[in-house]
C-alpha cells in the first residue's frame, strides 16, 4: 500500500443516522481530515467511494435495511486497498468477527473519544490494523485460537448464530426466529448478516443450501419435534 499523505488523508462516512454521521464529518474536518463523501445506506456507500476514492471509510454495520459488512466487502472487492474502519455501537463478537471478516482494519464502539478515532484513521490510511480497547482482547483471542476448541462443522460460528443458523435452514424468517429465540428482529438480521460474512454466502437461499448439506436444519427421524 502506498504511503498516505497524513495532511490529506480523504474519507468517506456512511451511517444511516444523519446527526451521527453529519458531527462525524465535522468532527473528521476540524481534525483536519478531508471528508470527501458520505453515505447512508449499503448501495450508497458503495457508489460513493467508487466515486470518491478514498483513503479510509468509516462504517457503521447496521444501515437500516443493509449491512455494513456487507458494503465493506463489496467496496474491498472493488477497491482493495481502501481501509474500513467500523464504528458502531455493536461490541459482540459476532459484530466485530463479521466486520474483520469482511475485512475491515480497525473496529471502534460509538462513544470513543476523539483523540481514539483519529489515532484509528491515520493508523489505517497508513495501512496498519486498529482495534479499540473494548473488542481487542476478543479478537486477539480468536485469532490466536482460543475458539477452536468448539470444533464440529461451521466452528467459526458461536453458539447463538449456530441457533440461528438451525432456524434459517428449517425456512423460518426473522420474524419467527426473533419470536422463537426471544430477540428482536433487528438482532436476528444482524445474525443472519454475521453468519453470511463468515460462511461466506451472499443470500439466504445459498445459506440454506449450505447448512443443509453440512446436515444443518434437515428434518428430523421420527420421534423429534421441531422445538
Amino acid at each position: 500500500m502506498s504511503p498516505v499523505d497524513p495532511a490529506r488523508i480523504r474519507i468517506v462516512v456512511v451511517d444511516d443516522h444523519p446527526v451521527f454521521r453529519i458531527g462525524m464529518s465535522s468532527l473528521l474536518e476540524e481534525t483536519g481530515f478531508d471528508v470527501v463523501g458520505q453515505a447512508a445506506s449499503e448501495d450508497e456507500a458503495v457508489t460513493v467511494v467508487d466515486a470518491t476514492a478514498p483513503d479510509v471509510v468509516l462504517m457503521d454495520l447496521d444501515l437500516g435495511g443493509g449491512s455494513g459488512a456487507n458494503a465493506t466487502r463489496e467496496i474491498l472487492r472493488r477497491r482493495p486497498a481502501t481501509g474500513v474502519l467500523v464504528i458502531t455501537m455493536f461490541g459482540d463478537d459476532e459484530a466485530l468477527f463479521g466486520a474483520l471478516r469482511a475485512g475491515a482494519r480497525g473496529y471502534l464502539v460509538k462513544g470513543a473519544e476523539p483523540e481514539e478515532i483519529e489515532s484509528a484513521v491515520r493508523a489505517i490510511a497508513g495501512g496498519a490494523v486498529m482495534l479499540g480497547p473494548q473488542v481487542a482482547g476478543r479478537a486477539v483471542a480468536f485469532l490466536t485460537g482460543a475458539r477452536s476448541a468448539r470444533g464440529g462443522v461451521f466452528a467459526e460460528l458461536t453458539e447463538r448464530e449456530r441457533d440461528v443458523l438451525e432456524l434459517v435452514a428449517r425456512g423460518h424468517d426473522n420474524a419467527t426466529i426473533a419470536r422463537m429465540l426471544v430477540l428482536t428482529t433487528k438482532t436476528v438480521r444482524n445474525y443472519v448478516y454475521a453468519i453470511f460474512t463468515k460462511l461466506d454466502v451472499t443470500d439466504r437461499a445459498a445459506l440454506v443450501v449450505k447448512a443443509r448439506k453440512a446436515g444443518i436444519g434437515v428434518t428430523r427421524p421420527e420421534g423429534n419435534t421441531d422445538q
